[in-house]
């Protein structure tokens, strides 16, 4: 059997060249579980983790949220700054391991029950698969069934993700006082105080620190895991752990609550900033420019990530082939001079799903989409999406998009 380009239903019945922003491509999303670390003793404490909590996981993920979203901040007077920040990563890391959250991730993608039983109505639906194709009992005894199963632990267990925000709130009025009376460093201030109007160190001056300084400017420290699927812990989960609600085996609810193999891997760690400016450059409080903040830092380290670390980058399908377009912008971290790799899908001899490149496209510098949060507010613009250069009549609605550089 040949291969063939696996066809996007929801694009069916699509004009290609016609822009539909409220239609979406069904295509398989990596899996992401975001948490933060909580100082109760932080000023704002509360409205930050409520505007950390109430923030919804980044549309181009699913959302794997499986407990709670906060892990208690390393607390201790008698460390430097370079020993806590390595004791708050090894604090994140124990958090993971006791708290068994690869094992909570697991039982998420197969719906286990109350009663320790699995279905594969979560990876049916988020890898657009037949559910009844997968199920297991057919699995076990099917070659298409089992290359069903490999396919979904490949391309949708195997790509879920955890990140973990140390946020660090800095009061700008602090910053500016502190280079007050250097006119030499004056333009910097403006900078790192977030006074992007300010065009020059006259300007600056003029506006002065006391209203330069006001507002916040948010740093994020995010640590990056990925949660290990591979064949064996594969084999072990169907083979022992496998049971279902209509003929639960007890023995193997047991070896699932017992079990110690599921482990998520560390990737790396990425840094962001975010600031918010008041006064002459907006009337929000104190409050509103925290949760936007906030808000802004986590969407900000996720996209820095992504341009690290080659393994976190997600897949965005085209919304029109001409022009080259797709809803993606600043808030994933777009630049001049990004390259991406289109894809198409496609299914091979044994029911696997394969990506094949038919070619590349550049970030359109002059068309880049402002979907950062709170942009409608604070840039208005008429651009819904980001367009893209490169060969024309080439590609279609649907086709898949990866950053390449």
């Amino acid at each position: 059997m040949k291969n063939f380009t696996l066809v996007l239903v929801c694009f069916i019945t699509i004009n290609v060249f016609a822009q539909e922003p409220e239609l979406e491509s069904v295509y398989r999303r990596s899996s992401l579980y975001t948490l933060m670390v909580a100082d109760e003793n932080r000023e704002f404490a509360k409205n930050i983790q409520e505007s950390f909590v109430g923030s919804p996981i980044p549309d181009k993920f699913n959302d794997h949220i499986v407990t709670n979203r906060t892990i208690p901040k390393v607390l201790d007077n008698s460390l430097s700054k370079k020993e806590m920040k390595i004791a708050q990563k090894e604090a994140i890391s124990e958090y993971l391991t006791t708290g068994q959250i690869a094992k909570a991730m697991v039982a998420k993608w197969f719906n286990r029950s109350e009663n320790g039983g699995f279905n594969m109505d979560l990876i049916a639906e988020r890898g657009s698969y037949n559910a009844s194709d997968i199920d297991i009992k057919i699995a076990k005894n099917s070659e298409r069934g089992l290359a069903l199963v490999a396919d979904a632990g490949e391309e949708l267990i195997k790509n879920t993700f955890v990140v973990v925000n140390n946020f660090k709130y800095t009061n700008k009025e602090e910053v500016a006082k502190k280079a007050s009376g250097f006119l030499s460093v004056v333009s910097t201030v403006a900078s790192v105080a977030g006074a992007s109007a300010v065009s020059t160190a006259a300007d600056a001056t003029s506006i002065g620190v006391g209203v330069m300084g006001k507002g916040y400017v948010i740093k994020t420290d995010a640590h990056l895991y990925k949660l290990v699927w591979n064949d064996e812990v594969a084999s072990i989960f169907y083979n022992e752990y496998w049971t279902e609600d209509e003929s639960i085996d007890p023995d193997k609810v047991k070896a699932f609550e017992d079990s110690d193999i599921f482990q998520l891997e560390y990737v790396g760690t990425e840094t962001a900033w975010a600031d918010l400016q008041s006064t002459a450059f907006t009337k929000k409080d104190d409050t509103e420019l925290i949760s936007v903040a906030t808000v802004k830092a986590a969407d900000a380290v996720i996209a820095k990530l992504q341009r690290s670390y080659e393994i976190f980058r997600t897949k965005t399908p085209l919304l029109s082939g001409d022009p080259i377009s797709a809803k993606i912008g600043f808030k994933e971290g777009l630049e001049k001079g990004d390259k991406y790799e289109v894809l198409e899908q496609v299914i091979n001899d044994e029911g696997k799903t394969e990506y094949k490149r038919v070619g590349t496209i550049k970030v359109d510098k002059k068309h880049i989409w402002d979907n950062r949060f709170m942009a409608e507010e604070e840039n208005p613009s008429e651009i819904e999406y980001t367009t893209f250069k490169g060969s024309k009549k080439k590609y279609y609605a649907g086709m898949l998009i990866r950053q390449i550089n």
